[in-house]
């Protein structure tokens, strides 16, 4: 278990202001729908497009867990299937997502859409070190305690390698933006706590945290006197 960047060269994305979400935006958001990718912006991403931004990171994943031609990756909640698009761009490998949203497998990219199952991920179906690597981005942190141990087990269970990402926090205003600019985050801990819940898993990849910090996000400034 280790910490690693595997999303170091995604793009830099400008400093995001942070405004007060209401709770019908989070309710609708859940819904992962329509609107939470290509609605207004306020449920979601405002329209979810591919762009090639995962391409760099794809290139990172291949190099660095060593994937092949023969290689096998499974990624959670793999939204539209962008990052899996584009590890096949670089060899023909198996790949395999799982979706909780009808909508987006329903709009998925054509060459990913057939492999991609409708399946939560605390119940990956699949069988034990299936994969040579499973990739879990923004997943984790948008369950439950109970539910984020039984998904980390299950990567565990089902992967040779893995990478996941997890929302943490150092100071109570890391926590208070964090918490304002979240749409579906349930569970966002401190960096030793997350680690005691690894270890009680048995998590045996790489993770990365997630916060105000990596996000760049801001307070939004009020202009008067």
């Amino acid at each position: 278990m280790r910490e690693f960047n595997a999303l170091k060269s995604y793009p830099k994305l400008d400093k995001r202001v942070v405004g007060d979400r209401m709770i019908k935006h989070r309710i609708i958001a859940c819904n992962r729908g329509f609107d939470f990718f290509d609605g207004d912006r306020n449920y979601g991403y405002g329209g979810y497009h591919y762009n090639g931004w995962w391409l760099p990171v794809a290139k990172d994943l291949v190099e660095e867990y060593g994937l092949t031609g023969e290689s096998s990756v499974l990624q959670l909640q793999c939204e539209k299937g962008f990052l899996l698009h584009d590890l096949l761009s670089l060899h023909p490998m198996k790949v395999k997502g799982s979706e909780t949203s009808v909508y987006a497998r329903h709009t998925a990219m054509k060459n990913v859409k057939n492999s991609i199952i409708l399946s939560p991920p605390i119940h990956i179906q699949a069988d034990k070190h299936e994969f040579d690597l499973v990739i879990a981005l923004g997943v984790v942190y948008s369950l439950m305690l109970s539910d984020a141990m039984d998904c980390l087990r299950e990567i565990t269970r089902v992967g040779k390698q893995s990478f996941i990402t997890l929302a943490s926090y150092d100071t109570e205003e890391d926590l208070r933006l964090f918490r304002q600019w979240t749409l579906l985050s349930s569970l966002v801990l401190k960096k030793d706590e997350w680690r005691e819940v690894l270890n009680h898993c048995g998590f045996t990849g790489d993770y990365q945290f997630i916060n105000a910090q990596t996000l760049r996000l801001m307070e939004q400034s009020h202009g008067g006197n």
